[in-house]
């Protein structure tokens, strides 16, 4: 019977000899700093300048959320596309509200992405960079900190889009208070009534009934203002099937 090559190679593989000729990077599984500086080392191999930043991305996420947003920061500086420094700041900032830090690391790690973001010399991911800044900051329940971020935002519509971004997120959190003094601060009004619009939606998908009417009632654009009740409405008409059908 005649064996076949790759039968053979597969056999080879599995035996001891072969597993013991195999390149080891000294790592076990579980031991994730081990493994991540593993990963940046063999990164600086990749030849594509695109798919190296990526990877460095990533990795600064990963490190960030394991707290060791320290380590993250240092890869910055080998990422050389602005939208993908832009988008790693971003992740480390977000990554802040999951891995358990306090609030004076926080402080000190957004201080830091601050920092940061004033070397990005691309004006779009600059602005980029400071949105995600406030939204990671909202995210992590810095209020004060990502209204000043916004603040400090030169564009119109960027920073109004921040305050925006900001309200999303403290809605999402249940927080309506901090969401309608996020919407006071924007100074257009088709963006306060596009972001009044969301809140309210938000906060009518928590079942948060009242906040939501509250939101809707702030829309001054007519159209948008019966949206956003109309929505209210068919968030309480969903609520109470369901929990007819839980009784059932």
């Amino acid at each position: 019977m005649k064996i076949s090559p790759f039968l053979l190679l597969l056999t080879f593989l599995a035996s001891p000899v072969a597993l013991a000729q195999m390149p080891q990077e000294g790592c076990a599984a579980t031991d994730r700093p081990c493994l991540l500086a593993a990963m940046t080392k063999d990164a600086q191999a990749i030849d594509n300048s695109v798919w190296r930043d990526q990877t460095y991305r990533e990795i600064a996420k990963t490190m960030a959320q394991d707290g060791h947003a320290q380590e993250a920061l240092s890869l910055l500086d080998k990422i050389e596309t602005p939208d993908t420094q832009a988008m790693t700041i971003r992740g480390i900032g977000m990554a802040l509200s999951e891995n358990g830090a306090g609030p004076e690391e926080r402080a000190q790690i957004f201080a830091a992405l601050r920092e940061r973001a004033e070397t990005i010399t691309h004006p779009p991911s600059y602005a980029i960079a400071l949105t995600y800044i406030s939204m990671a900051q909202a995210f992590a329940g810095d209020n004060e900190g990502a209204w000043k971020t916004a603040a400090e935002m030169e564009n119109d519509a960027l920073r109004h889009k921040a305050y925006g971004e900001a309200a999303e997120i403290q809605a999402e959190k249940g927080d309506s208070k901090a969401a309608t003094k996020s919407i006071l601060f924007i100074e257009s009004e088709a963006y306060r009534n596009k972001a009044y619009s969301h809140i309210s939606k938000i906060l009518a998908d928590r079942g948060q009934f009242e906040e939501s009417l509250t939101a809707a009632q702030a829309i001054t654009n007519p159209y948008k203002k019966v949206q956003a009740m109309q929505i209210l409405l068919d968030a309480q008409s969903l609520a109470a099937q369901e929990e007819a059908a839980a009784k059932k």
